[in-house]
């Protein structure tokens, strides 16, 4: 039976978990704490939870100083506010001086799928990568979330993670550390590479049985460290199929599969490379995740099709 779990519920209890054991983890949060689960934090360690308002930038600054004193701030806010509003203050006063603060979008992509255009983020990745010091992880599942966030709690630099607000189908291993930068093979196979991050993990996996079906061995890489990433180890996998997908909940430009295409060129694997991602549009508003996952070409029939299609 497959467990599905909140990667927002893993991350608050989690910051909860690693707050009673460091007392210098503190927690902003920017209006919305009972939808990133800093509610919990709240509960927990209310003299350590700091309440912003909807002021997302004053929050980042705020961070900044904090960290100047040995606090380690953890900010969070829905992706789109986490980020957009709050890029100058995060580019100049968070990754420029390499302060440690650690920041969370929550409901990212296209998770926050009543909301529409405003509150989804399908550009939270490009945004965060090109900026240098900061590190960028898009786990798969909440176990993963879990292991994530307590990296960025015991490393020092920029930092910043991106959460689906639905509960996500777990797919990785307690046992398994996580790793900075690591890619995870979760399915071994030799004619097509996939690299997913988020939910397009478990989607991935669900499309490599099917292509297993059809004659065709995929190898499925979970791609939760987009910043770092170990180039070597994406260009040897890609080395050893004869094409290669990306699957995202995030825009094609400048997202993993930009990301996994580059590194293709740097190291002149010469791979075709199919995207399953966004297409140049903005989020829009519906029913349900699935509905709107369908809608935009986020599901395990495109990255059938994508395999299929590499290979003609």
């Amino acid at each position: 039976m497959t467990i599905k779990k909140s990667q927002r519920v893993s991350y608050g209890e989690t910051l909860v978990k690693l707050a009673a054991e460091n007392p210098n983890i503190v927690d902003l949060e920017a209006d919305l704490c009972k939808s990133t689960m800093g509610i919990l934090f709240e509960q927990a360690h209310p003299d350590r939870f700091l309440e912003m308002g909807i002021a997302e930038a004053n929050m980042i600054s705020v961070a900044a100083g904090l960290s100047l004193t040995g606090k380690i701030p953890f900010a969070a806010s829905f992706a789109v506010f986490a980020t957009g509003r709050t890029y100058d203050q995060i580019r100049t006063s968070v990754c420029i001086p390499k302060l440690n603060v650690k920041i969370c979008g929550s409901s990212t992509g296209l998770s926050d799928f009543g909301d529409g255009s405003t509150h989804q983020m399908v550009e939270d990745i490009a945004m965060m990568r090109v900026l240098p010091n900061m590190q960028v992880f898009a786990p798969a599942d909440a176990v993963e979330t879990a292991k994530i966030v307590k990296y960025m709690a015991e490393n020092n630099g920029p930092m910043y993670i991106r959460l689906d607000r639905n509960d996500l189908p777990v797919v990785t291993s307690e046992d398994e550390e996580f790793v900075p930068g690591k890619i995870y093979k979760l399915h071994d196979g030799s004619d097509i590479a996939v690299f997913a991050c988020g939910v397009m993990v478990y989607k991935a996996l669900e499309a490599a049985e099917i292509l297993k079906e059809k004659g065709i061995s995929v190898a499925v890489y979970n791609t939760p460290s987009i910043k770092p990433i170990d180039e070597e180890a994406v260009a040897e996998a890609c080395s050893k199929v004869k094409a290669v997908v990306t699957a995202e909940d995030h825009s094609m430009y400048g997202g993993l599969g930009s990301l996994i295409s580059e590194i293709i060129c740097r190291h002149g694997v010469g791979k075709k490379v199919k995207m399953v991602a966004v297409q140049d549009k903005f989020g829009t508003s519906a029913e349900d995740y699935e509905k709107l996952l369908a809608y935009y070409g986020l599901t395990v029939d495109a990255i059938v099709d994508s395999a299929e299609e590499l290979l003609r």
